[in-house]
């Protein structure tokens, strides 16, 4: 892995040549955030997969900046996509667990909330989330109450790719605030027309929210037939004795969509004006791959929730390597700084401006903001400050010096109280301001 990190460090030097800046704020660019689902952070070529070939995704990472140190809000999909949106801790909004079908068919996402869709729309832009929403199923929680112009997708938290029902048997897709039926793929369906709201608004300035269920279960290929069937009774994941080819697939389906939006940008020139995030939502499942990192989806471990995250703008952003410790709710207060408001609205965010990052100095320590950022999952809770992360779970408390102990195997607790002591004030401090807020905690 860290060879091929090493060669992206080596084509840093190519954008001085190429005139590389920061762009004029206000200045009108596109923005295209491309989320994948359940993405491991080995789960990519350009991360060091040998199983998983990543064409389209590892040229934006050759481009682009590779980020090593990138983190989704939380182990889980909806905490994640809250914070993305709020550009806050997703506590703030009233999630910290799954927004479940079956439990919270009627709760989501704080009504109040200023996401960055409004804040986009306040500068003249058109708004889109294209995919998976799971951030509320009632129509009082749709995208179109959250500053987006347009959504087609999903509201739950995964659905059959082939025949689009929920897990609970609900056939959920929808077309703005109407459920609609349209047959295809979902991973297909999604680009497909990712690729239409990029043609319809090209001439003015967009962002796109582009929220791929892939690789999320159930494990199904464009091959496969639907496992939910409406009718009958639900019929698992789609755990096969071939689900490791099955999964290979559906990341491949995903790299080839990510491609054909770059494909798209490219053939109406707008690659120069537009800005391209990709990352996952939270680390993968056991069947996929987040090494060299310990643990999965749902713990605290980094392979949870350190994840695959690339950034790349053509002729503005230099190739490169980042290492700063980066969260979804950054991506938030980074753009709104791009077009020029640094206070993204009327809000105050909890996450981080890393556009200094970005621009030709990601490589410099004084461009870097040194913080404290926490987890709480179910029963788990978290507190990182530079190399140092306390892990409180299962009545034991671990320190980790993430520096010398990327895969948390050596807890040195015992000899680092003082840092210890300082993180766990700090995660008691950070507990006691967001009890206020009521949350799903599934």
């Amino acid at each position: 892995m860290f060879r091929k990190i090493a060669k992206y460090m080596l084509l840093a030097l190519s954008c001085v040549i190429g005139g590389c800046g920061q762009p004029d704020k206000q200045s009108g660019f596109n923005i295209v955030i491309i989320l994948a689902d359940d993405l491991g952070y080995g789960d990519l070529a350009c991360y060091g997969s040998e199983l998983n070939e990543t064409p389209e995704i590892d040229a934006l990472a050759e481009r682009g900046i590779l980020f090593t140190d990138f983190h989704s809000n939380g182990p889980v999909c909806s905490p994640t996509r809250a914070a993305l949106i709020t550009g806050k801790y997703q506590q703030k909004s009233g999630i910290e667990g799954v927004v479940h079908a079956v439990h919270y068919r009627h709760e989501g996402l704080d009504q109040g909330a200023f996401t960055i869709a409004d804040h986009l729309k306040e500068k003249g832009y058109t708004t889109g989330i294209i995919g998976k929403w799971h951030l509320g199923y009632d129509t009082a929680y749709s995208p179109l109450n959250f500053g987006f112009d347009y959504f087609k997708g999903f509201v739950s938290g995964n659905i059959d790719y082939h025949s689009h029902l929920d897990g609970t048997g609900v056939h959920d897709w929808y077309l703005g605030k109407k459920e609609i039926r349209e047959e295809g793929y979902t991973t297909d369906l999604i680009t497909e027309d990712a690729v239409a709201f990029i043609e319809r608004n090209r001439d003015e300035p967009f962002f796109l929210y582009l929220a791929h269920e892939a690789p999320h279960f159930p494990f199904q290929d464009r091959e496969d037939e639907a496992i939910r069937i409406e009718g009958r009774p639900l019929s698992g994941i789609g755990v096969t004795p071939h689900v490791k080819t099955t999964y290979k697939n559906m990341i491949k389906a995903l790299d080839e969509g990510v491609g054909m939006v770059m494909q798209t940008l490219s053939k109406y020139q707008l690659l120069q004006n537009t800005l391209v995030f990709f990352v996952s939502d939270n680390g993968a499942l056991e069947i996929g791959s987040n090494e060299p990192l310990r643990g999965h989806k749902g713990s605290l471990w980094e392979g949870a929730h350190r994840v695959p995250a690339i950034a790349y703008w053509e002729g503005k952003i230099a190739p490169g390597v980042n290492n700063e410790l980066l969260m979804t709710m950054d991506i938030f207060p980074t753009i709104a700084a791009l077009t020029g408001d640094n206070q993204a609205g009327k809000e105050d965010l909890d996450g981080i401006d890393f556009s200094a990052s970005l621009f030709g100095t990601q490589s410099d320590p004084n461009n870097q903001v040194e913080r404290t950022v926490f987890y709480r999952f179910k029963d788990q809770k978290s507190a990182r400050k530079g190399a140092w992360k306390l892990l409180v779970q299962d009545d034991s408390t671990y320190l980790f010096n993430l520096d010398t102990d990327l895969a948390e195997k050596f807890n040195v607790l015992n000899d680092n109280d003082s840092v210890a002591g300082v993180l766990n004030m700090d995660l008691v401090d950070w507990e006691n301001e967001i009890e206020q807020y009521p949350v799903i905690t599934e």
